[in-house]
């Protein structure tokens, strides 16, 4: 309050004068409570109860990382926190974004990163993770559709007022959201139009608000790769799905796993991003999946018997042994456990490799 009232006395400092400039005299803050109440959302400040101060508090710090320089930042790109959030739902903020993941990518998406951002979503909403994106269209909506499918909770943040649909497209998705126990929320206040570059002003709040970011397709200059550095500089977890390395829309994807400075990981599913953002010990990601064959579990002696194996004529245990490089003592102990594993197959005159399955018959 004191600070508002230096700024309509005009004994603010010239600096902080020229930042707010004309609209030091403007007062629209009932206007602005009237038209949330309409729509059905609130303003939440860190002193509620559901201000989500944990998440947030890494821009804090980045917004005094400069050590008190007089130099002002970047407005539309500063790491600094939001004064208030307006929210549109039922549920808690900070309870909502609690265990949560940004999920963004490009606007002109491709059907393959549409189907990574659709599984993604789903997939950590099966979890118990709340996805958060920007609500936009490609992998943005892609994401929210594939929580809102598994019927977990997401969050868009959105950069034009939570009463406003944009893009009006999505009008559907976001009541969809709002519905279904996930949240709208935005620096700006209902009405708000959704100038461009409000845009790279949220994406610090989406990357703010959650444990890590997964950029799943971007281009070489993208929206996607800026909430990825914001990520990096606030010290959360960067994550990145790689894609074709003809795609142009993957470019900044593999551009962001190149930078040291992002510390960005691989990801290829959702058990690996929770791993990565997820707690230490308890969130763990199952190794791949990979064929089973009867030959994992062969010793040294095996495997030489094995591949000395003729495919079409049988030979003897001591010819194999020979080409193996082994005693034939050795050829012949192993030789009856390479046949129970239906891996050789006695010819009666000799041993030979045994027919892949379907293609056996019995042998002369």
């Amino acid at each position: 309050m004191a600070a508002v009232q230096a700024l309509r006395r005009g004994t603010a400092p010239e600096a902080v004068r020229a930042l707010v400039g004309v609209r030091a005299a403007e007062d629209a803050s009932l206007a602005d409570l009237r038209r949330a109440e309409r729509c059905g959302a609130r303003l939440v400040v860190p002193e509620d109860e559901e201000w989500p101060a944990l998440p947030l508090h890494p821009l804090t710090l980045a917004a005094y990382a400069g050590g008190g320089s007089e130099r002002l930042p970047d407005r539309t790109t500063a790491l600094v926190p939001p004064v208030a959030l307006w929210v549109r739902g039922d549920a808690a903020l900070d309870a909502t974004v609690d265990r949560s993941v940004a999920v963004v990518g490009a606007r002109a998406s491709t059907s393959y990163g549409e189907h990574v951002a659709a599984d993604l979503g789903a997939q950590l909403g099966e979890r118990g993770w709340t996805v958060v994106s920007g609500g936009a269209y490609g992998i943005d909506v892609a994401a929210h559709r594939g929580a809102l499918a598994a019927g977990a909770p997401t969050v868009a943040v959105l950069a034009c007022g939570v009463d406003r649909a944009y893009p009006a497209a999505h009008s559907a998705v976001f009541e969809r959201i709002v519905d279904g126990g996930g949240l709208l929320v935005s620096e700006w206040p209902p009405g708000a139009a959704p100038y461009r570059h409000r845009f790279l002003v949220r994406n610090r709040i989406i990357a703010g608000l959650t444990r890590g970011t997964v950029v799943v397709e971007a281009a070489a200059r993208s929206g996607a790769q800026a909430t990825a550095r914001r990520a990096a500089g606030l010290g959360k977890q960067v994550l990145v799905v790689p894609g074709p390395v003809t795609s142009a829309m993957s470019v900044g994807c593999h551009e962001l796993l190149r930078e040291e400075d992002t510390g960005a990981r691989l990801v290829t599913s959702a058990a690996q991003v929770v791993e990565a953002v997820g707690d230490l010990g308890t969130d763990l990601a199952d190794p791949a999946e990979r064929p089973a064959s009867p030959r994992d579990g062969l010793g040294d002696f095996a495997r030489r018997v094995l591949d000395a194996c003729p495919v079409r004529v049988g030979v003897s245990a001591e010819r194999l042994a020979a080409v193996a490089g082994c005693d034939p003592l050795e050829a012949m102990r192993v030789l009856p456990a390479l046949e129970v594993a239906e891996l050789v197959q006695w010819t009666g005159t000799g041993w030979r490799l045994a027919p892949p399955p379907g293609t056996r018959r019995r042998a002369p």
